[in-house]
């Protein structure tokens, strides 16, 4: 497995889900209302990110999801949770084989090629910049936005702490 890459992708998967999660509450009205200078909504862009994620792996894998060839948004948050989670699977799977980072990738019909690694990159960036936005609305609506940050991420799932003094005098001991 790509091990450098599996957390990566496990915060990426995760900050969706803990975001997906912060905005489950919200009224539709704050849901669904375009925001000047994002992707749109809070909706519009959970969806964008969700069925981009899956068409990046989609370069990578034998598989794609069923709902990724519909191009169909959904306003059911357990819908778009498990999205998340079966494309998480899919990346899982690419990871779990060696990658190519030099492999060309022909995109866009045949428009434009990119080595892999970039793909990845793209694959990360992406996800993070459209859940900066989907924070951004958030505050402007006066909500607080979760910590989705990759230290977050590894105290949430044990791949990191806080060190105490204790921590520090059996160091040096």
């Amino acid at each position: 497995m790509n091990e450098t890459l599996r957390d990566a992708f496990h915060h990426n998967s995760w900050a969706t889900k803990e975001l997906l999660t912060a905005c489950r509450g919200l009224p539709t009205e704050q849901l669904t209302l375009p925001a000047v200078g994002s992707f749109g909504s809070i909706l519009a862009t959970f969806n964008h990110l969700i069925l981009s994620d899956a068409g990046y792996v989609r370069r990578f894998s034998n598989s794609v999801p069923a709902w990724w060839g519909t191009r169909d948004e959904s306003a059911d948050f357990d819908q778009l949770a498990g999205r998340v989670d079966e494309t998480a699977q899919l990346w899982e799977q690419v990871l779990a084989a060696p990658l190519d980072a030099e492999q060309l990738i022909v995109l866009d019909d045949g428009a434009y090629e990119a080595h892999a690694g970039v793909i990845i990159a793209q694959a990360l960036h992406h996800g993070s910049a459209h859940r900066e936005q989907i924070c951004s609305m958030l505050t402007k609506f006066g909500v607080e936005p979760p910590n989705i940050q990759a230290w977050a991420y590894a105290e949430a799932t044990g791949r990191g702490r806080e060190r105490s003094a204790d921590d520090e005098a059996e160091r040096r001991a």
